[in-house]
């Protein structure tokens, strides 16, 4: 087995001539601005005095005043021009003319390069941009929803989206021309392998090398690095602005870095509250975990008592009440209230944290040596040599060290934190921000992406079992979530994820409706299968085929007829759906196609109907997931000595 230290190399530090990337990689440390508060207690559901940052509020305010009555009315008009028969509350709940319009949540799970190409798909079904989208009659829901949450895959498409100003899926993915490509986005360049770009291996190293190099200002700042950052300069050039694919290999360019994720609200749609409020999701990894809550026989190695920590554009933290506290995204780095660092949350290191998905490895030293980990920690080892840190996690100095917290922080003595790929306890769908109770979501559109299947790139619901099973056994007081199956098999034998799904159609719960949309099967009009696969790098047509697919998984919906390929009733189901706990509020029932709708897509703990409660005493479950074969049974740190 791989000693849990690894010894770095005694090689002198030789002075070395920073790049542009470097210096815009760097954190600077300057005097805290006046009034500076470092940790904001964000209190507890249970206490009753749980609040959500004063800017957030502020947006999610200006968003509902300023965009949502015409997103919310254009929506509904592109629905009922596809001569939909909608009963009167859901047009009235849409205009405007009801107790309020639905606070909607969109969650983009992970999945690396197919859970962020089926994101994409998704929502371009969901948005109002795109001209097929708004003939069927689900184009607009995007442009309505408050919220949009990624972790790992899928924050690398959120990230990417709301640094690239909110543009169309195609330009997300592809680009777009730009007099100024050194500045614009240039899409995600997938046909460009991450960390290996080259067919020689020797090319690769030096790669890697000069990506070690644009972090080289950061530590001789003083600052921690980890392999993470080694990633982040690579997501620098294929998520954040700067890089296209005629200057991707110019070595004078920032590729990315400088662009911080806090700098997003000072992009012109978010200024304009164009933008839902994007929210990136990772877990926090512990030396100080309770291990006896890692799910058992899985390959989910994160403790699930462990928070779980979001990253918006203005502060890091939980409200998990063992944390129940933030701080400012802006300041990240900062460890008191009188020096203050910034530039340090930049916005390929936060996807990074999110995506960290090679946190451990329980396996031989062949096998790691043949990793494309590797590489990066012998060559940043030789290269930035440390003492006593870890490596294979995205490293923050701890802003609530010592922190008198509402929550017994467990890493409240630690003068770093390490975060590691939101996935990483067995929930790679982005739910938890969204049943934060002082958000007040009542519907979640879950894109799952992610690996349920042994053997197999299809998704099956493992990710929502085990976020019932988590705030069950956990934290039953601060969240509330809607039944749903406790196994993946039952996913399987039902087809829940082969199809859309509602679970929470009991008007009576506080949970959330959530409308389950999976990567679970092929199109049902037999079209060979493009989304079940793992892709390194994909060619602009392959990406294409495979958004082209991922439209048709999104909208054919579930038929009542067997037989046939394409629900019609699917745009107005969705709508039916999305709507229905604001119907709820108005007290008014359910009636016309969405009855017909909620007997066809609602889960009723066996089938399909109108949905029951389910035993709260559930055991995790093992989703089938496993990591190059093998199954993780213990954490290993990598670090120097």
């Amino acid at each position: 087995m791989l000693p849990t230290l690894l010894v770095a190399s005694s090689l002198p530090l030789f002075a070395v001539a920073q790049s542009a990337a470097s210096l815009a990689y760097t954190p600077v440390y300057d005097a805290c601005p006046s009034g500076f508060t470092l940790v904001r207690q964000a209190g507890s559901n249970a206490a009753g005095n749980q609040t959500l940052n004063s800017q957030e509020t502020a947006y999610i305010n200006g968003r509902k005043s300023n965009v949502l009555p015409n997103a919310w009315k254009t929506y509904l008009s592109n629905l009922e021009a596809t001569n939909t028969s909608l009963p009167s509350y859901v047009s009235g709940i849409l205009s405007g003319n009801s107790s309020g319009y639905p606070n909607l949540g969109i969650a983009c799970s992970g999945g690396g390069w197919r859970a962020s190409m089926f994101g994409a798909g998704v929502m371009n079904a969901l948005d109002g941009r795109n001209t097929a989208s708004v003939a069927l009659g689900t184009g607009g829901l995007l442009q309505a929803a408050q919220y949009l949450t990624g972790l790992s895959g899928g924050a690398n498409l959120v990230g990417s989206l709301a640094q690239a100003n909110f543009p169309t899926m195609d330009v997300l993915a592809f680009g777009t021309n730009s007099t100024d490509p050194t500045n614009a986005w240039g899409g995600w360049l997938a046909q460009i392998n991450q960390e290996a770009p080259y067919v020689n291996t020797t090319q690769n190293n030096e790669y890697i090398q000069l990506l070690v190099e644009e972090v080289r200002g950061k530590f001789e700042a003083g600052f921690a690095v980890s392999y993470v950052d080694v990633v982040a300069r690579d997501n620098g050039r294929h998520f954040v602005n700067g890089t296209d694919v005629n200057n991707f290999f110019d070595e004078s360019l920032v590729h990315g870095a400088g662009y911080t994720w806090s700098g997003v609200a000072n992009i012109s749609t978010f200024l304009s509250y164009e933008q839902p409020f994007p929210i990136l999701v990772a877990t926090l990894l512990s030396p100080n975990g309770n291990m006896s809550t890692v799910i058992p026989n899985s390959s989910f190695i994160i403790p699930t008592s462990n928070p779980i920590m979001e990253l918006n554009v203005y502060e890091m933290g939980s409200y998990d009440p063992t944390l129940a506290a933030f701080t400012p995204m802006k300041y990240l780095g900062t460890m008191n209230e009188s020096i203050c660092a910034t530039n340090y949350d930049q916005t390929g290191l936060i996807a990074g944290a999110s995506g960290d998905w090679n946190t451990y490895y329980n396996t031989s030293e062949s096998t790691l040596v043949s990793s494309s980990m590797y590489p990066i920690i012998e060559i940043l080892n030789n290269t930035l040599p440390q003492t006593n840190i870890v490596l294979d996690g995205t490293l923050f100095p701890n802003s609530f060290h010592g922190a008198a917290t509402e929550g017994t922080f467990i890493d409240a003595g630690e003068t770093i934190i390490a975060m590691s790929d939101g996935g990483s306890d067995g929930e790679a769908v982005p739910i938890q921000p969204l049943l934060v109770k002082a958000r007040g979501v009542d519907t979640i559109f879950a894109i799952d992406s992610n690996q349920d299947w042994a053997n197999a790139y299809w998704s099956a619901g493992g990710s929502l079992i085990n976020t019932q099973t988590r705030i069950n056994a956990l934290f039953p007081t601060e969240y509330s979530f809607p039944p749903v199956p406790t196994n993946v098999s039952e996913f399987i034998a039902q087809n829940l994820s082969t199809r859309p799904t509602f679970f929470g159609c009991d008007s009576s719960t506080e949970a959330p409706l959530i409308i389950y949309l999976a990567n679970g099967g092929p199109p049902r009009d037999g079209q060979t299968p493009l989304t079940n696969v793992s892709p390194n790098n994909v060619t602009t047509e392959q990406m294409q085929a495979f958004l082209n697919q991922t439209f048709t998984i999104a909208t054919q919906g579930n038929p009542a007829n067997a037989s046939s390929a394409i629900d019609l009733e699917w745009p107005a189901c969705l709508a039916c759906g999305v709507v229905d706990r604001a119907r709820n509020r108005s007290g008014v029932e359910r009636s016309g196609v969405c009855s017909g709708c909620f007997e066809r897509y609602c889960w009723n703990g066996s089938t399909y109907g109108l949905e029951v409660t389910s035993d709260a005493d559930t055991l995790y479950v093992n989703s089938g997931l496993r990591v190059a074969g093998v199954v993780a049974t213990s954490l290993i740190f990598l670090a120097f000595t």
